[in-house]
């Protein structure tokens, strides 16, 4: 099979042309480095290979240093036929440093190369235009008008990477261009000569940099912006949560009415439509976050911020790049530390890597959802334009983001070894209305993901508690059962907050995934309750009489802990360093005891 390699700079709708030609759903961002990770996909009977975006062949960061890595060594490969290079219309000269150096490279080593000028939609709607004849003569490389976001030009796109990755040879240019020369003057030449005005393309994003960027105003909309994407996780799932619960509710009527009582009976309503279930009911909030946090990025939005933020971010020791891996945690710890690869100090990366675990990602969600719901009364504020348990889960967001502000500080003053650091350079992304079919899709996917990866860790652990609760006395027995005899064994850890063993059972089991908090608890209800546990598990808990002051402290607990062993595995894979999550465990354990135990005693 051959291939053919896809380079470019960020944002330069690389990943998104890649999706378009492959039928993949690769997350694409409008934010530089996002993608943080070589992708391949079949396309027709070849194989297409997307690299990270880079600004040049130069690399300052560790994203860049793996695109460019990879781009040389696999140009030696006899399986390439070809690369495909993005060129940004609306950014041409930015575009064309990189794709200038990526040029020399592959027709030295004689493979072909084609240039896809993209988001020509763009510079027709300012009713400019470029000379793409001109600018492929110069260039000596065939090159495309495309605009992925609208699906135009694709398909003699398509059809030319067919034919060069099927007979390369008639893609060569004859004779060889001309490749000695200043990457950054010939751009600056190429862009002078072909491109579009620089003026019209930056007239209407200086207008609105003018109000995000300001002091006042940029603070002001920020403020607002974050709020709305917490008020939104909440208020917008709800509809979707409520589908889910009655569906589920709906399902274990269906599956349990006739069967008779027994074993069978009470696994299925305990542990699969109680446990599990509690579980699905929280999945749309992913979705919403997810959904939220692309529309950021997409409009161009992310880049602000970052540059909003950096001011104080510096003063911990981090800068604005670490904005958006911080942003990036709020739905997955994971890939929010790949994305710190972006991040050209080594010590800012390092801080921004130890920290990224504080930020409430959604694993937290079902945890914050479920004691929100017990704890906050569902009332409006401010005329009704702020609902309180929109408020509360706004407060738990910025109470990790504090504290990973404050431990960074303290971190870059007594642990982090100084270096001379990088200068904070980041390249505004034009506005751009989103592509709403890929953000719909995303959501999707996210939700897929989420269930797909925790899903077998809660189905497993669920059935663990359903097995330990349920025997030897059957259901309505929880407290004589093995898993109470256990439970009273650690009870002593949390009674301070005035938590019994069940809490203290289904926290232990959080550290394999902060998810089974939820389907732990919902199996020991479910079981303690028998037949006749047929209201939610919030009601449940509700009735059950937990204490604001001991909710509250579970609350700040989820948020400090760091408990899952994944987000562990990655730190230790990016730092290159065996003790460092060790340290970082053992040290935001016992930070999110003694914050629980504190708000315990402040409320009580």
């Amino acid at each position: 099979m051959s291939n053919i390699l896809v380079v470019g700079k960020p944002n330069s709708g690389k990943s998104l042309l890649f999706n378009r030609l492959t039928g993949v759903t690769q997350k694409v961002s409008n934010f530089p480095g996002v993608t943080v990770e070589i992708k391949s996909a079949s396309f027709r009977k070849h194989q297409l290979i997307d690299f990270p975006g880079t600004y040049s062949l130069d690399p300052l960061t560790k994203d860049e240093k793996i695109a460019v890595d990879q781009f040389i060594d696999s140009i030696s490969n006899k399986r390439v036929k070809g690369v495909l290079c993005m060129l940004d219309s609306t950014r041409l000269e930015r575009s064309l440093v990189f794709a200038l150096q990526a040029q020399k490279v592959a027709l030295l080593a004689g493979v072909p190369v084609v240039f896809a000028l993209n988001m020509m939609d763009q510079i027709e709607l300012i009713g400019e235009t470029v000379d793409v004849a001109g600018l492929q003569r110069d260039l000596g490389c065939k090159v495309f008008a495309i605009s992925t976001r609208l699906n135009q030009g694709l398909n003699e796109l398509s059809d030319a990477l067919d034919q060069m990755a099927t007979h390369p040879e008639k893609f060569l240019p004859e004779p060889m261009p001309n490749l000695e020369f200043d990457p950054i003057h010939r751009a600056h030449e190429l862009h002078e000569v072909y491109g579009a005005s620089v003026e019209k393309l930056l007239k209407t994003q200086n207008r609105l940099d003018r109000f995000f960027l300001s002091g006042a105003g940029g603070g002001v909309a920020f403020v607002v912006i974050m709020l709305l994407l917490f008020q939104s996780i909440f208020t917008w799932a709800v509809p979707l949560m409520d589908a889910v619960e009655a569906g589920i509710g709906w399902l274990s009527g269906v599956v349990t009415t006739n069967m008779a009582d027994g074993m069978v009976k009470d696994f299925l309503v305990d542990a699969m439509f109680g446990g599990v279930g509690s579980f699905l009911v929280f999945v749309p909030q992913i979705m919403v976050l997810t959904f939220i946090i692309g529309l950021l990025e997409d409009s161009g939005y992310l880049a602000r911020a970052s540059v909003i933020c950096h001011r104080g971010l510096s003063r911990v020791g981090l800068s604005g790049m670490s904005f958006v891996p911080y942003l990036s945690g709020f739905a997955c710890a994971i890939p929010a530390i790949f994305a710190a690869r972006t991040i050209a100090s080594p010590r800012r990366r390092l801080l921004t890597i130890l920290t990224i675990p504080l930020m409430s990602c959604s694993a937290r969600l079902p945890v914050y959802s479920l004691l929100i719901l017990v704890l906050i009364p569902p009332e409006k504020i401010l005329g009704g334009l702020i609902d309180l348990r929109g408020l509360v889960f706004f407060g738990l967001y910025m109470l990790g983001i504090v504290a990973a502000l404050f431990v960074s500080a303290m971190l870059a003053k007594f642990a982090v070894r100084n270096e001379d650091d990088v200068p904070f350079i980041l390249e505004l992304p034009p506005y751009r209305l989103p592509t709403w079919k890929p953000l719909i899709q995303r959501a999707l996917n996210s939700a897929k993901a989420f269930i797909s990866k925790a899903g077998h860790i809660i189905f497993a652990i669920t059935v663990i508690v359903w097995v330990l609760g349920y025997f030897p006395n059957g259901a309505g027995n929880l407290d004589n059962s093995y898993l109470g005899w256990m439970g009273q064994l650690i009870e002593p850890i949390f009674e301070p907050w005035g938590l019994d063993w069940r809490y203290g059972v289904a926290i232990l089991a959080s550290f394999v995934a902060r998810e089974v908090f939820v389907g732990t608890l919902g199996t020991m209800y479910g079981i303690a309750g028998a037949e006749e546990n047929i209201a939610g598990l919030a009601a449940n808990i509700q009735a059950d009489g937990i204490s604001l002051a001991s909710g509250m402290a579970l609350l700040v607990f989820y948020v400090l802990a760091l408990q899952c062993a994944s987000t562990l595995a990655v730190m230790r894979k990016e730092v290159g360093n065996n003790l460092i999550p060790i340290y970082a465990f053992i040290g935001y354990s016992m930070l999110a005891y003694a914050a629980g135990s504190v708000t315990y005693w402040l409320i009580a």
